[in-house]
């Protein structure tokens, strides 16, 4: 529901913070003192259109933000769209703003952070349903109506178990058509899958096998300089020349010198230890150095080898991924599909029978769903008729229209025909009402605004109150064209609707006014040559000053009638509970 409403230089609003609570809330004021304004600011909030008007004169942006707490059974529809798009901060509350500034530009925000605002309006039609307002009415939108039949009508289990077979089907069918689609171009698939997976397969390729390749390779082209460098380096440590004594000839002298040095210091001794260890140091070389020599390959024709197969990995590479496991990859991937395609046929089958059976099921669920909702249609219809006589509409008639559409590809029925189903089962459903004797039943679209329309909302969601799922309900413009003793029945009617919403009333109707959990009185001031508009919330005398001044002129006859009317109110509200 709604608890906090912040505005701030809205039309002649500079600046308003109002706290709400639960139960029926009564909006009260002059013609003109921002009763309105408060409401555009609202329609606003959730997505409508963000008029530079509504910017107040010497101010650069209009603002306006609402707390909502969750907590009815809005509040799994709304945590979905917040995780979805990564907004949630409390679970418990959302914070929605929106600004609109002189230049034209418009700005929204959930929970502080900036959204486009076909999301705000997403989430402000869960919370918000504003009766006056027709373009933010949910029940004048066909889409919403067989939701809230199919709450009215308890039917979630039937339904429940309905789309567990629609999606079970839904499933099969997808796979039908890729099986359908593989079949379909079959033999060039199998042509070309099997060259894939053969041409990757002949190559017996290894992981890790290019690298060691190129490895080879530079050892096999440059194998005459390394022979050479080896040659020179084992020249010079271990054959020396006739003018140039070996390395190790000279390191050998060096060695015994610095032994028979040691014994006579043994203080040097470590020196000679060192010598010993360089001399095998370089032993240990020469001898690598001899194994590597024998190992160098003067071989042209595996060069070649070697050279053609890294060409052919390169190949493959190129063609079915960035490197040799991709390409082993492909062609496992190519071998599955392979075995997909050439069982395709058998499968199709035993899919085709399953699909059969599934919608033979799904026909039995859907026809049982729809029988459900055409009862509780019927049901729904008397008890909206007779809210409507309630509220002197009594010749009113309200019916539910049900659609299905052929398809050949649909649930079969039992005289052979088959009709289209969604996950919401056969019906295409739309309420109808006919507000006055003679006319025929006609979509709440097209019916009359102002009074009427409100009232005949606030007759349907009396009904539908245990299906509809907006926790906050406003009501403007109800009490046109209606008299004092219609106002109470209303008034008791809002009443009632507020113990399972939250529901505002904006009226100029003391016999609906007095029902009212909180009461606040909209003035408009005259300050420093500037039009204002404050919202006071009233209690005890103040209340009944107020109700007084709407039965007329304040007196000793007015506050009495106005203290009647508040007795009245009680009396009918403690019959209710």
């Amino acid at each position: 529901m709604l608890t906090e409403l912040h505005i701030q230089n809205f039309a002649i609003i500079d600046k308003l913070d109002l706290r709400f609570d639960s139960g029926l809330i009564i909006l009260t004021g002059e013609t003109g003192a921002g009763k309105s304004i408060i409401l555009d600011a609202v329609v606003m909030l959730i997505g409508g259109k963000a008029d530079t008007t509504f910017v107040r004169t010497d101010a650069d942006t209009a603002f306006v933000e609402a707390v909502f707490h969750l907590t009815g059974t809005e509040r799994e529809a709304v945590h979905f769209i917040l995780n979805r798009e990564e907004l949630m901060d409390d679970p418990n509350y959302v914070t929605l703003m929106r600004e609109v500034r002189k230049e034209g530009r418009s700005v929204a925000r959930i929970n502080g952070r900036t959204v486009n605002v076909g999301l705000l309006k997403e989430l402000g039609a869960l919370l918000v349903d504003i009766h006056g307002q027709a373009e933010h009415l949910s029940l004048l939108d066909p889409r919403a109506h067989l939701g809230l039949l199919d709450r009215f009508a308890e039917v979630g289990q039937p339904l429940s178990d309905y789309r567990q077979t629609y999606h079970t089907l839904l499933n099969l069918r997808r796979e039908l058509t890729d099986l359908r689609k593989a079949q379909s171009d079959a033999d060039r698939r199998i042509e070309m899958l099997t060259y894939q997976a053969e041409e990757i397969e002949a190559a017996r390729l290894k992981p890790g096998e290019d690298e060691e390749l190129r490895k080879e390779r530079d050892r096999l082209a440059n194998a005459e300089a390394l022979a050479e460098n080896a040659q020179e380096a084992l020249a010079v440590l271990d054959e020396g020349s006739p003018e140039t004594p070996a390395a190790t000839d000279l390191i050998g002298q060096a060695a015994q010198a610095l032994g028979a040095l040691a014994k006579i210091d043994a203080a040097q001794s470590e020196l000679a230890n060192q010598a010993d260890l360089l001399l095998d140091t370089i032993s240990d070389v020469i001898h690598s150095l001899r194994d590597y020599l024998e190992e160098i390959e003067f071989n042209p024709k595996r060069l070649e080898d070697v050279e053609e197969r890294l060409d052919l990995i390169h190949s493959l590479v190129r063609k079915y991924g960035g490197s040799i496991p991709a390409v082993i990859a492909y062609g496992s991937d190519a071998r599955k599909q392979l075995e997909t395609i050439t069982g395709a046929a058998e499968r199709i089958n035993e899919l085709e029978m399953q699909e059969a059976k599934l919608l033979e099921k799904l026909a039995k669920q859907g026809g049982e769903l729809s029988e459900k909702r055409k009862s509780a249609a019927v049901e729904m219809g008397n008890d909206i008729e007779g809210e409507l006589n309630d509220l002197k509409m009594q010749s009113a008639r309200f019916g539910v229209d049900f659609q299905t559409k052929p398809d050949p590809n649909g649930a079969p029925l039992s005289d052979g025909s088959r009709i289209a189903f969604d996950q919401n089962g056969f019906d295409r459903v739309e309420f109808l009402i006919a507000p006055n004797p003679g006319e025929g039943l006609k979509p709440l679209v097209k019916i009359a605004s102002g009074g009427e329309t409100s009232r005949l909302m606030l007759g349907l969601k009396n009904v539908l109150a245990r299906a509809d799922e907006i926790p906050s309900l406003i009501f403007d413009e109800i009490d046109q064209g209606i008299g004092g003793r219609v106002g109470m029945v209303v008034g008791q009617k809002l009443w009632n609707l507020s113990r399972s919403h939250q529901v505002f009333c904006v009226t100029h109707l003391p016999q609906l006014a007095v029902f009212g959990d909180q009461h606040y009185q909209v003035q408009k001031l005259i300050k420093d040559g500037r039009t204002l508009t404050r919202v006071e919330r009233l209690e005890g005398e103040q209340r009944l000053l107020e109700l007084s001044q709407m039965l007329g002129e304040v007196g000793e006859g007015t506050l009495r009638s106005a203290h009647e009317l508040l007795q009245s109110a009680r009396q009918m509200v403690k019959a209710k509970k």
